[in-house]
């Protein structure tokens, strides 16, 4: 197949990208470079600069290329600033969405897979699952739960096959691929910066959460995983019009039990600060993966936690600069 990838240059949609050539598709990937890096984007795909924002070259882009599918991964990440500028997050997750997806509409594509989030859940102390109460906490939740809401729309309306992949949290990293957000805002990347000595120490957000040591309960999910989740959601799609799915690995782990397997990878002290809580951060969010896994095949390979934080170390190790831009 022909697809086009959004954010492909970014931390998850180029490994998929990757992933995507490996299986014999044509890729193009679509980035802005605002957050994404160049040199993360793998060989031989097709490679547009450009934001989705910009409607004129995302038109030409679908009549160039007559695209059987689209992966969206392009978004802003950030739960947190999410509500400290909620502006930025609804123009970029969704109105960008929506100017995707009608673009692809308008362009006979049929296939589309939406890079979602676990923040359109409340928290819960059970593992969730799909069909487990939705209430996001902060603004970035809300925007991918808007996309998914209208893909479904879409789909009624323009008979467009989609899948919302509801991602807990991404981490891990291949051997030429790992995680570079600047700013960065996730745990595991801003633990081991801490252990190169690139920061004095790492702050807890919270240390008073109704969970068994105060911090927050995070479920970890390697983005190999979360690659052949897609690959494999794409397929789905041939033969089934809406896929939604929770990608985790069903272990939840606490921001204090990150540091310190952390620092039994590293060797190293790794300070911890407590702050107060942020806004928008949920208590608890531990995925139930049973129904890709039943539907699907989907299996995660990479489910251990010392095993994830030793990938990343390594990446971190040999790239010290990132990507080095």
């Amino acid at each position: 197949m022909n697809i086009l990838v959004t954010g492909g240059a970014g931390y998850i949609g180029s490994v998929t990208a990757e992933s995507l050539i490996q299986a014999g598709h044509s890729v193009t990937v679509y980035d802005s470079l605002v957050t994404g890096h160049r040199a993360a984007a793998p060989d031989g795909v097709n490679f547009v600069e450009a934001d989705l924002a910009d409607s004129h070259t995302l038109v030409e882009t679908f009549i160039k290329n007559k695209f059987d599918a689209v992966m969206h991964f392009a978004a802003s990440i950030e739960a947190g600033e999410s509500m400290k500028d909620p502006g930025r997050f609804y123009q970029n997750n969704f109105t960008n969405a929506i100017t995707l997806a009608e673009t692809a509409v308008r362009a006979g594509v049929k296939r589309f897979v939406l890079s979602s989030t676990a923040a359109v859940f409340q928290s819960s102390e059970e593992p969730l699952n799909e069909e487990s109460p939705l209430g996001p906490t902060n603004v970035y939740g809300h925007t991918k739960l808007m996309v998914e809401q209208a893909l479904e729309w879409y789909r009624k309306i323009h008979g467009l096959h989609f899948a919302a992949l509801r991602y807990f949290n991404a981490c891990g990293a291949m051997p030429n691929r790992g995680e570079a957000h600047q700013p960065e805002s996730h745990l595991i990347p801003l633990v081991l910066r801490a252990a190169l000595g690139q920061s004095d120490s790492i702050k807890i957000f919270g240390v008073d959460y109704p969970t068994r040591d105060g911090t927050c309960i995070r479920d970890y999910v390697h983005i190999a995983d979360l690659a052949d989740a897609h690959i494999l959601a794409l397929g789905g799609l041939s033969e089934r019009d809406r896929l939604i799915y929770n990608l985790g690995s069903g272990h939840g782990y606490s921001v204090r039990e990150v540091i310190d397997t952390a620092r039994q990878v590293t060797g190293q002290l790794i300070q911890s600060i407590e702050h107060p809580r942020r806004p928008g951060d949920s208590a608890r969010l531990v995925a139930s993966s049973e129904k890709i896994k039943r539907e699907l095949g989907w299996k995660p390979q990479h489910d251990n936690l010392r095993e994830i934080i030793s990938s990343a170390w390594d990446w971190h190790k040999s790239h010290p600069r990132g990507y080095g831009e």
